[in-house]
């Protein structure tokens, strides 16, 4: 499970038969502090990189922005790929199986406002638990 806030705007697409997957970066911070000799400790930020299938990517399409905190549960996947050098990229993704939205109300209605008209957002309540429903993958 991780708390943080989405880091890029979700990008959402239409997959098998119209299945919705999205995909965005997720920033979780570790807040730094101060040692007993004094030392300071600095903030110290992970980024992730999220997936979601079916109806949480829908969620997701229509509520979740850039800057919005999110609860996420889900679980880890590992894969790799050869990069255009040849080289063997390795990548983590968290595969959510599980969202709540924690920005405020007005937070989320804010960041709505300042979307451009052809994105056309709305705003959800905060703390809402949102459970993706347990399906195999279409791969």
């Amino acid at each position: 499970m991780l708390i943080g806030h989405v880091g890029t705007e979700p990008e959402v697409r239409y997959v098998d038969q119209g299945m919705a997957v999205a995909r965005f970066r997720f920033a979780t911070t570790e807040k730094g502090y101060t040692l007993q000799n004094g030392t300071q400790v600095p903030d110290r930020t992970d980024w992730h990189n999220v997936i979601l299938w079916r109806r949480l990517a829908e969620i997701v399409e229509r509520y979740v922005h850039k800057g919005d905190k999110l609860y996420i549960e889900g679980r880890l996947r590992y894969t790799s790929y050869d990069d255009k050098h040849g080289k063997r990229q390795y990548v983590t993704e968290i595969w959510a199986d599980n969202m709540e939205l924690l920005s405020s109300k007005q937070q989320a209605q804010q960041t709505a406002a300042a979307q451009s008209p052809q994105q056309g957002g709305t705003a959800q309540p905060s703390h809402q638990s949102l459970q993706q429903e347990d399906e195999p993958l279409p791969f």
